[in-house]
């Protein structure tokens, strides 16, 4: 494991905080150091909103402004009563109510004058010329269009068909519509949804308006008919696309049509269908929490559900399918260089085939030919090894690869192959228990080191790596011990004191190491590790310029190193000078030279993504996520990715579908400073 830096995990899952619990170096490191530009966004909310639009995602949750437009002020938070009309339906239904009642009052007058004649006759004339009269109400004129429509009451005319409603004059068919609206939100309020469908159905007929379409989808939805909401959802949107009620509805649905099975989840995946359907309801759901002026906490809470939804069965989709591969050099050799250097096994007098392989394997290792040194460790177990330590070693490096690669459990399995052979093999149960860990098993990691202790007590290399535990676990007293032993026993060993100073600092006891760095960079001059790390304590006490020059120094060393691939203080600097002087040109610059030393580099990937975005340059941003999904290493670092890229793609979809509202986000941004 590696040197932990100044802050503790933020990812936006669980699962990506127990894979920072297992990794290694160079996972610690790189996670860590890409927090640091979440946790300045968090802590500078007004300064990010503004740089990026009004939309940005920090570890998996949303910081936007407040819509101040003011049609979705009009509009009602998702989850009050489907009888509640919006401000301009209210109006309309009070104008058209008051008309109708107008109306009425002049009929009565007439009916008093006239003596209930016209009603009579009005009777007569139905049931003569109308076989069917008595399935309408009683006085229904048989033609709509007739001389006797004066007299008929809105109740008689919701008798009427659908295509008779149709031949109705206009302004009668609006008064129609809205008596049709009350009777329906009658219906719906006695859960009697059918009933309600037809009176909804029928407004739509009169006089179709948003509400109406909106009110039958509540309808079908506690029908439990999801593929019927969505069409009526689209109507009432093209009507009224501001519409937040409309909107939260089709999200609901649309998200369960997109939801697989609960049994069929991880087996089957997701799907491009549904995983399309997916991101429609997390894009509704993001219009519904903006233009709701995030008052209403359950449209976060959606967005976010859907998220996890949406990545995680994307992610499943992808691992199904995705061949194995290494991560950046950068990863891989941090995390090999977390351990001790071992010499390599010697060989027998008449050494087999297999034998001559491992050597060759070694040998691509040191010259940091990752691939082939993979390729080659597999042909040596498949050929054959001469003894249990040759193979015992073959399975440990094996195994070492298929744990940086992100398959854990195929890496327990050789690692404890490897200890069944030699169970005095120290190396293995230290690994073992970074696997363990990885899988969230923390019990077991220790027992690991346990194990280890009792192999051999005197191997630094246990209590370096179980310091790291300790650590990540938040137990810094316990790791400063562990560090302290690991040193006692190999004081040439950088990684351990660096750590025994980043633990005195989480501590709180900054004087002590501030005073450990400063020997660390007497003792370990050449080493760019004590200035990078010292680098990253002075950042986080805003030491900007104390911090660059020690950036600047580790870059120094690394470059004079023949082909280096440790490009983290160059990630570290581009943050530096981020947070420092809202430098955003040069700091992508870094960070685009880094992926030129090392085209996968997760860090540097994630780093420039998030500039992207506070740059409002959202399009890039999501280029930068889909190339860091990838190149993830875990499921959970899979699925953090394309977390980012998909609340990305929902808030572009979101300014290109309400621009004056998104307009008024990057508005309201700029108030705020």
């Amino acid at each position: 494991m590696a040197p932990v830096p100044q802050q503790a995990s933020q990812a936006a899952h669980q699962a990506s905080q127990q894979a920072a619990q297992a990794a290694s170096r160079a996972q610690t490191t790189a996670e860590n150091t890409a927090n640091k530009l979440q946790r300045w966004v968090q802590e500078n909310r007004n300064l990010v909103i503004a740089l990026a639009t009004g939309t940005l995602v920090a570890g998996g949750y949303f910081l936007y402004s407040r819509s101040s437009t003011a049609s979705s002020k009009k509009k009602s938070i998702p989850g009050a009563h489907d009888d509640d009309e919006d401000d301009d339906e209210k109006a309309s239904a009070s104008t058209s109510s008051g008309a109708a009642g107008a109306a009425k009052k002049k009929k009565k007058k007439s009916s008093k004058k006239k003596g209930g004649a016209a009603g009579g006759a009005g009777a007569a004339g139905d049931a003569s010329a109308s076989g069917n009269a008595g399935t309408r109400s009683e006085g229904l004129p048989s033609d709509p269009s007739g001389p006797l429509l004066d007299e008929a009451t809105d109740e008689q005319l919701a008798g009427l068909s659908e295509s008779e409603i149709l031949r109705l004059p206009e302004e009668r068919r609006k008064s129609l519509a809205q008596h049709l609206k009350s009777l329906g939100n009658k219906a719906y309020s006695n859960r009697q949804f059918e009933k309600a469908i037809e009176h909804y159905t029928k407004a739509i007929a009169a006089h179709p308006m948003a509400v109406f379409y909106s009110n039958r989808a509540a309808c079908y939805s506690n029908l439990s008919k999801p593929e019927l909401v969505v069409p009526d959802c689209d109507e009432a949107l093209r009507m009224d696309k501001t519409y937040v009620k409309a909107l939260n509805r089709r999200a609901v649905a649309r998200e369960q049509l997109g939801s697989p099975a609960a049994d069929a989840a991880s087996a089957e995946g997701l799907g491009e269908e549904k995983a399309e359907l997916l991101f429609q309801s997390l894009a509704d759901f993001t219009a519904v929490a903006i233009l709701g002026q995030f008052k209403d906490a359950s449209a976060t809470e959606s967005v976010e559900r859907v998220l996890r939804k949406l990545a995680t069965g994307k992610a499943h989709d992808i691992l199904r399918t995705r061949e194995p591969k290494l991560p950046s050099p950068t990863f891989v050799t941090a995390y090999l260089e977390a351990f001790r250097r071992k010499d390599v096994p010697t060989l027998p007098e008449n050494p087999s085939q297999g034998d001559q392989t491992l050597v060759k394997a070694y040998e691509a290792l040191d010259a940091k030919n990752y691939p082939h040194a993979l390729s080659l460790f597999n042909e040596a177990i498949e050929q054959g090894l001469s003894n249990e330590d040759l193979e015992a070693n073959a399975y440990n490096m094996r195994g070492t690869f298929r744990f940086v690669i992100g398959n854990a459990k195929e890496a327990l399995s050789d690692l404890e192959r490897s200890t069944s052979l030699r169970p005095d093999y120290v190396q293995s149960w230290v690994k073992k228990a970074s696997v363990h860990m990885e899988l969230s098993d923390k019990e077991a990691a220790f027992e690991d080191f346990d194990r280890a202790i009792q192999a051999n007590s005197d191997d630094p290399d246990i209590y370096y790596h179980r310091g790291q535990v300790n650590f990540i676990l938040g137990e810094f007293d316990a790791a400063i011990k562990d560090y302290e032993k690991s040193t006692s026993l190999d004081d040439t060993f950088i990684f351990s004191q660096v750590q025994y100073a980043v633990a005195q600092y989480k501590n709180g006891n900054i004087g002590h190491s501030t005073a450990s760095f400063r020997k660390l960079l007497r003792t370990f001059e050449g080493s760019s590790e004590a200035y990078n790390y010292y680098g990253e304590l002075l950042l986080d006490q805003q030491k900007f310029e104390e911090a660059m020059d020690k950036f600047d120094r580790a870059i120094e060393i690394e470059a004079a190193k023949e082909g280096s691939t440790n490009v983290l203080p160059m990630i570290n600097k581009a943050l530096a000078l981020f947070q420092w002087k809202q430098d955003m040109a040069a700091a992508e610059d870094l960070c685009r030279r880094a992926l030129d030393k090392d085209e996968d580099c997760d860090v540097a990937v994630a780093t420039l993504a998030q500039l992207s975005l506070q740059q409002g340059k959202i399009q890039d941003a999501i280029k930068y996520f889909e190339r860091s999904a990838k190149i993830a290493r875990t499921e959970p670092e899979l699925i953090n990715a394309i977390t980012y890229e998909n609340a990305s793609r929902a808030q572009l979809k979101f300014i290109q579908d309400f621009p004056e509202q998104g307009a008024a986000l990057g508005q309201m941004a700029g108030a705020m400073m």
